[in-house]
């Protein structure tokens, strides 16, 4: 959700940074790891109490609010970083992923180095794969992302 000053609005979520958990109600939690960039309108991951965690979008920022990487490959590293931090915080690990979705700036450019995002996914990740989709986006929330992924785990039991 953006404002007419570009911003994430404020109905998007709590937005707090503090701690792992910021709030528990209606069964929800809202989880933003202290280490990652702080979230604005939204919250890095909400997890029910069913124990599906829905992760937000996570592009190449580092603890700063600044992207790092200039190729596909540095970014989507950085990225999926992120999201398994995210999910980590969460209770989730790379094996309760359920579904990913990545949005790229470039689909050629990302299935030209479709190998080495495959390297990257298998050392971070290990041989576990989601259902997953990649989408062709003109452009990202920050403009200097070249990738973005969100995702949904599923967790039995809190770890």
């Amino acid at each position: 959700m953006t404002t007419e000053s570009g911003e994430h609005g404020e109905y998007g979520g709590n937005g707090t940074h503090g701690g792992d958990a910021d709030t528990r109600r209606g069964g929800l939690e809202r989880i933003n790891p202290p280490h990652l960039a702080p979230p604005t309108g939204f919250s890095h991951a909400v997890r029910a109490a069913s124990g599906m965690v829905f992760l937000a979008g996570q592009t190449a920022l580092d603890g700063s609010g600044r992207i790092v990487g200039d190729g596909i490959v540095e970014q989507f590293e950085r990225a999926l970083t992120n999201l398994l931090e995210v999910a980590s915080a969460a209770g989730a690990g790379p094996a309760d992923l359920a579904k990913l979705t990545v949005f790229a700036v470039d689909v050629a450019d990302y299935r030209r180095h479709a190998r080495e995002l495959g390297q990257v996914w298998k050392r971070l990740a290990g041989g576990d794969y989601p259902a997953m989709a990649v989408i062709g986006a003109t452009r990202l929330w920050d403009e200097a992302a070249l990738v973005e992924i969100e995702g949904i785990a599923v967790v039995s039991e809190r770890r």
